[in-house]
C-alpha cells in the first residue's frame, strides 16, 4: 500500500514538470519570435546663444549636439521572412524636463507607426521621420544638431525661425510627417529607396498633401543621396502637420525642394558636400533658394574635428544671402556617453551676426 501511495504521488509531480517544461518550451518560443527594445538619449549643453539681429542669451539648454528623445520599438516574428513592427519615439527637453521640443510640440513626434516588414520592402503608416531630414542629417558633419549645424540652420530654420530672413521659408512640414504612408525597399548592394505619402485629413481639403522620393547609396567608403519633396496646400499657407506655425512667407502655397549629398571617407579625413534647390510657389510670384553645404570631420585623439560652411542665396526681391559656419569637437567617453565643445556663426544680410558656443554632453541608453 505504501509503496503504491508513494508511485501514486510521484505522477501528478512528472505531470507537473512535464507541463513546466511545455509552458518554458513555448515562452523561449515565443521571446525569440518578437521583441520590445526601450532606448534614447539624453542631451545638455552649456553656453551662449545670439540670433541675427538678436541680443545674446546665455544658456544651460537641451539637444546641442541632437535632440533628446526616448523611444520604444518592437517586432514580431510573422513566418516566411515577414515581421510586424512598430516604433513611437518622443523628444524631450532635459533641461526643464518638459515634453516635446517646444510648447506645444506633438507628444511622439519623433516617430510614431505601424507596419510590416518583408523580403520585399517595408511599408509603415504614422507618423514617420521624412526623407528629406534623413539626407540632411547624413551627409552634413554636424548631424542632426538644430544648435550647431550650419545645415539644418539652412534647411529648416528659415523665416519661421528668424522673422529677419523674410525670403527663405526653409522646409515646411518639419522633420517628422503625421498621417502618412512610406515605403522602403530592401538593400541592394548599398543601395536603398524610399518613397512617402502624407494625407492633409481634413474635410474639403481636396490636394493638401506632401509627397516625397529618395534614394540612399551607403557602401564603403562612399555615400550618396538624391531626394525629391513637395508640399501642397490647399488655400492658405499653413503647415498641417503643426498647426501653430503659421509664421509663412505671405502667400505661400506649395513649395518644392530637391537635395543632393555626398560623403568619402579617406579614414583620415571624411568629406561632406549637399546642394540643395528650394522653389517657393506665392501669389505675388514664384521665387527660388539656392544653398550648398561644404563640411569635413578629422578624428584626433580618440575623438573627431568637425567643420561645416553653408551658403544661401534667394531670388526674390529682397536678395538675400545668409552664410554659416561651424567647427566643434566631440569626444566619446564610452560606448554611450560623449563630450562636446563646438562654435557657430550665422549671419543674414541686413542683420548683426548671430553666433552660439558652447560645451555639453551626451548619453545613450
Amino acid at each position: 500500500m505504501k509503496s503504491r501511495q508513494r508511485t501514486g504521488c510521484r505522477r501528478p509531480k512528472t505531470v507537473s514538470l512535464t507541463a513546466l517544461a511545455i509552458a518554458t518550451l513555448s515562452a523561449a518560443s515565443a521571446h525569440a519570435q518578437s521583441s520590445i527594445q526601450l532606448y534614447g538619449q539624453v542631451d545638455e549643453w552649456i553656453g551662449s546663444q545670439k540670433f541675427p539681429g538678436n541680443q545674446r542669451a546665455w544658456v544651460v539648454s537641451g539637444g546641442g549636439m541632437s535632440t533628446s528623445y526616448w523611444g520604444m520599438k518592437g517586432s514580431e516574428d510573422l513566418g516566411g521572412g515577414y515581421k510586424a513592427i512598430f516604433a513611437l519615439e518622443a523628444f524631450y527637453r532635459a533641461q526643464n524636463g518638459q515634453i516635446g521640443r517646444f510648447q506645444g510640440d506633438t507628444f511622439f513626434a519623433r516617430n510614431a507607426y505601424t507596419g510590416i516588414q518583408s523580403p520585399y520592402g517595408t511599408l509603415i503608416a504614422g507618423r514617420v521621420t521624412s526623407n528629406l531630414f534623413v539626407s540632411t542629417i547624413l551627409f552634413n558633419p554636424f548631424v542632426d544638431s538644430y544648435v550647431f549645424s550650419p545645415m539644418i540652420y539652412h534647411t529648416y530654420l528659415g523665416t519661421s525661425t528668424f522673422p529677419a530672413y523674410r525670403t527663405d521659408q526653409g522646409a515646411i512640414g518639419d522633420s517628422g510627417w503625421s498621417n502618412s504612408v512610406a515605403y522602403t525597399s530592401p538593400n541592394f548592394s548599398g543601395l536603398s529607396g524610399s518613397v512617402m505619402y502624407s494625407f492633409g485629413n481634413e474635410a474639403g481639403a481636396a490636394g493638401q498633401h506632401k509627397d516625397s522620393a529618395q534614394l540612399l547609396y551607403l557602401n564603403g567608403a562612399l555615400s550618396a543621396t538624391a531626394v525629391y519633396q513637395y508640399v501642397n496646400y490647399r488655400n492658405v499657407a499653413n503647415d498641417f502637420s503643426n498647426p501653430g506655425s503659421a509664421n509663412v512667407v505671405a502667400g505661400l502655397h506649395s513649395q518644392s525642394i530637391g537635395q543632393l549629398g555626398l560623403t568619402y571617407d579617406f579614414k583620415v579625413l571624411k568629406l561632406y558636400g549637399q546642394y540643395m534647390y528650394t522653389h517657393n510657389s506665392v501669389a505675388s510670384g514664384n521665387y527660388h533658394v539656392s544653398t550648398g553645404q561644404a563640411g569635413f570631420t578629422v578624428p584626433i585623439a580618440d575623438g573627431k574635428v568637425m567643420a561645416s560652411y553653408a551658403y544661401s542665396r534667394d531670388s526674390g526681391g529682397f536678395d538675400q544671402t545668409r552664410k554659416t559656419w561651424a567647427i566643434g569637437y566631440d569626444y566619446p567617453l564610452s560606448k554611450r556617453t560623449d563630450v562636446y565643445a563646438a562654435y557657430l556663426d550665422d549671419k543674414i544680410s541686413g542683420e548683426s551676426h548671430g553666433e552660439t558656443f558652447g560645451i555639453g554632453i551626451r548619453a545613450k541608453f
